[in-house]
């Protein structure tokens, strides 16, 4: 005796009907349905769920189903925080140069301009909270992993020497993979000129507020994000310096499950609060009303 069982199908197949004719739709005509759908909709990474694109955006980049955080561009985060209209963008002519010549760098750059239409991989410049002017500094991931190089370190340098000016609380906002390799030590080197400015916002008794959020790993933790008065940052968020593995490697012990999520960081006492992303604004605003 057989048995036969009946499965459904993963996948849809797809035909076209011309008159009394059924063909197949050819390759070319699947990769462009596949691409219409891609921008029309996502999947979810966290739930599987099959979400429509916009009402990812129109949910503060966040999945409506089970509230994934999905990474916000720098535009997407100014519109955040600072209020309409205030905003008022410096060094945006500050551009990243190939000084090592490092194969296909260039070619990097320019692929990253074209993808998150910013010169460089931060927005930086003025405007308000709530009414209360501050020094702003946002990273973008889509820019080459946030990586930080000379033009990066720099402007974000700048803002918080700007605060200091001004005499303005400075926020920076970090989402990075860590110093950028193809600028070899000059990278590094923005390691200590950023954490030297911030020192010089302590001395000064100007607040600096420090928002890392998912991911914020390598060199960029280990220089300002780490380094505010106050830290913030939202559920879920990867902040670490190494990787899990290269670390459980070195030390040759297991590691705890999640040890460099938001949420392990705050019950050890490396970042101040985690805040929702729709909260976060009113949070900073609270903290700049009790200290200014």
């Amino acid at each position: 005796m057989r048995f036969f069982s009946l499965r459904k199908k993963k996948y849809a197949t797809l035909t076209v009907k011309d008159s009394d004719q059924t063909s197949t739709i050819t390759e070319k005509e699947k990769n462009g349905i596949t691409e219409e759908v891609s921008e029309l909709w996502e999947k979810c990474p966290e739930c599987g769920e099959i979400i429509i694109k916009k009402d990812i955006k129109r949910n503060l980049k966040k999945c409506p189903q089970c509230g994934y955080y999905y990474k916000m561009t720098a535009n997407e985060r100014l519109d955040l925080l600072i209020d309409e209209g205030s905003f008022e963008e410096k060094d945006a002519n500050l551009e990243a140069k190939d000084f090592l010549e490092f194969e296909g760098y260039e070619e990097k750059i320019i692929k990253s301009k074209e993808k998150t239409n910013m010169n460089e991989g931060v927005l930086s410049g003025t405007g308000n909270i709530s009414g209360i002017k501050v020094s702003i500094a946002i990273m973008d991931f889509n820019f080459l992993g946030g990586s930080m190089g000379s033009v990066v370190g720099e402007k974000i340098t700048r803002a918080l020497e700007r605060g200091l000016e001004e005499k303005i609380p400075v926020i920076v906002v970090a989402s990075s993979g860590g110093a950028r390799m193809y600028e070899g030590i000059v990278s590094l080197m923005q390691m200590a000129k950023t954490s030297a400015a911030v020192e010089k916002l302590k001395q000064a008794g100007i607040p600096f507020i420090s928002v890392p959020v998912n991911p914020t790993t390598g060199g960029v933790t280990a220089s300002f994000a780490m380094l505010g008065d106050v830290i913030i940052t939202e559920p879920n968020a990867l902040i670490g310096f190494a990787g899990q593995r290269v670390i459980e490697e070195t030390i040759k012990q297991k590691l705890p499950k999640g040890f460099q999520k938001s949420e392990f960081l705050l019950e050890h006492g490396m970042v101040d609060v985690i805040v929702k992303r729709e909260e976060m604004k009113d949070t900073i605003t609270k903290i700049l009303s009790n200290i200014l």
